[in-house]
């Protein structure tokens, strides 16, 4: 040391098992999970893995509204729509969500039209063997027995897959008219005309007063 320099200060006393995290257990975590999800198909077999159907909605604000995803549960009006009821629909694997609600037509025929795909290749078992068979949609097929619903493979992957479509925009030359257009100036005209509205009328009424005298 020379001078009046500072005196070395090195902080070499991290406690280093209590400030640093490490991610030894990572494969052993991700086996557990995948143990964890074999063991809940087994659980629900023969029903899909993915769970119950659930709806195609919209993502919320103007920014997402573009994109399709997969909702929370079906509105009692698609329900409906679809001729069946809130009470035997989620006994056959349909989720329904009570707060939510249709604002368009659109919405609530993709909706429909996803159940009544559902129901086309729905199979309904009975609960036990003994049991008659349970009343299902027209569409549906029953089972005889537990064994047969055994035999059944079970879906693996998404049930009825959400995907974004984008339409097709029609692409044509502009005319001529298009081109002589120009947005500005009808702007600008729209704005000057609503501003003189008020103006214009009491002028026109004064003159047509002016007239009859």
């Amino acid at each position: 040391m020379k001078r009046n320099s500072q005196l070395p200060n090195v902080h070499l006393r991290k406690d280093w098992k209590r400030r640093v995290r490490t991610w030894f257990d990572q494969p052993a975590k991700a086996q557990a999970r995948r143990t964890t999800r074999a063991r809940k198909a087994a659980l629900i077999a023969p029903r899909p893995v993915d769970g119950p159907l659930r709806p195609a909605v919209r993502c919320p604000t103007v920014r997402y509204n573009m994109r399709l995803r997969v909702g929370r549960g079906f509105t009692h009006e698609e329900i409906k729509a679809a001729g069946l009821n809130a009470k035997y629909a989620r006994t056959i694997g349909i989720a329904i969500d009570h707060r939510r609600t249709n604002k368009s037509e659109e919405s609530l025929e993709r909706n429909v039209q996803r159940l009544k795909a559902y129901l086309a290749k729905l199979i309904v078992f009975p609960l036990k063997a003994q049991k008659a068979k349970a009343a299902a949609f027209p569409a549906a097929h029953d089972a005889a027995s537990v064994e047969e619903a055994q035999a059944v493979p079970q879906l693996q992957g998404p049930l009825f897959k959400v995907t974004s479509q984008k339409e097709a925009t029609e692409v044509r030359a502009p005319t001529a008219e298009e081109k002589e257009f120009s947005g500005f100036r009808a702007l600008r005209k729209a704005r000057y005309n609503t501003l003189n509205k008020g103006t214009r009328a009491t002028m026109a009424a004064k003159r047509a007063e002016a007239e009859r005298n």
